[in-house]
């Protein structure tokens, strides 16, 4: 989410009112899905390569790096689990939004609906009005 500011919405529960899962979802979304973290993946990956590429013989993850395709499998198996988690809260994020929209609407209809009765009766009260001026000035 692009500078999302759904948790000052009223009816959006955040903060303490969320689980401890929640938070780390909204955390590991947060963390996970931003630019820091590519690149710092890309620097990890890189500084991993170099180190193991100038130690030759002595580091401890040589060429071709399996410990560094085990460390992202792992790694991979795990992201598509917690982008699962965070687009669950994102639907439960969704859904009181959607909630608290029809709900709106809702009370937005009935007060319309009042409106629409009051201007009937002020229009059947003008007409009386007329008709009753009418009447006494002989018209």
């Amino acid at each position: 989410m692009t500078d999302a500011k759904w948790h000052f919405h009223p009816k959006v529960r955040s903060g303490s009112e969320l689980s401890r899962g929640e938070r780390a979802a909204d955390t590991m979304r947060n963390g996970m899905g931003s630019w820091p973290f590519v690149f710092g993946a890309l620097g990890f990956l890189g500084l991993w390569m170099l180190l193991n590429s100038l130690l030759g013989h002595s580091g401890f993850d040589k060429y071709p790096f399996i410990l560094l395709n085990l460390v992202l499998s792992c790694l991979a198996a795990l992201q598509g689990a917690i982008l699962l988690i965070a687009a669950k809260r994102a639907d439960a994020i969704s859904a009181e939004l959607a909630q608290h929209t029809y709900q709106v609407d809702q009370e937005t209809l009935d007060v319309a609906k009042q409106i629409a009765e009051l201007t009937k009766q002020v229009h059947s009260l003008t007409e009386a009005v007329y008709k009753h001026i009418g009447a006494e000035s002989g018209q």
